[in-house]
């Protein structure tokens, strides 16, 4: 874009429905390399108010310019290139398919705990109910938890007990 050295502004509308502004007027804008604006602001209500803060902030006329300008400046903002790259003819690029879920599996169960009943870790009656349950994890996790000089082997086979023994009472009952 060759202009004569005259100042230029560019306005465009924001996501909450206000306009910014960007004003060039020591040199002309540049797309390659992208030359910032001499000032910038947004929060205009109007186009017009836009265009008097911007002549105000150069201290003369201003000629309006294509709003592609004052994207451009928007987007550099956000750490985005100012310019977007061209789409393939015709194809619309898809977004990208979301990560898959991991499958959900039922906590498994340590090396230290096999053949072990998840009650009996915990020192309780399979008849325990669930705050008997938080009880009994809250006083061992005091005792095993590797923070407080406990076994870490011990506190993961305490809490795949703790996580078991409250999945089990979570299930619904079985009809007789």
């Amino acid at each position: 874009m060759t202009l004569p050295l005259r100042g230029v502004y560019a306005v465009t509308p924001t996501r909450r429905r206000r306009f910014l502004w960007a004003a060039w007027w020591t040199d002309e804008p540049a797309r390659e390399p992208f030359r910032p604006p001499d000032a910038s602001q947004g929060g205009a209500r109007t186009a017009e108010e836009a265009r008097a803060q911007a002549e105000r902030a150069a201290g003369r006329p201003l000629v309006e310019i294509e709003p592609a300008w004052a994207t451009a400046w928007t987007r550099i903002l956000r750490g985005e290139p100012p310019w977007p790259r061209p789409r393939a003819a015709g194809r619309k690029e898809a977004p990208p398919p979301p990560p898959p879920d991991p499958p959900r599996r039922a906590p498994s169960r340590p090396a230290s705990a096999r053949g072990v009943s998840p009650f009996a870790v915990l020192g309780l009656t399979e008849a325990a109910g669930a705050a008997e349950v938080r009880r009994a994890f809250r006083r061992l996790a005091l005792v095993t938890h590797p923070d407080r000089g406990g076994d870490a082997r011990e506190f993961m086979r305490v809490k795949w007990a703790y996580d078991e023994v409250m999945s089990r009472l979570s299930r619904p009952k079985r009809r007789p």
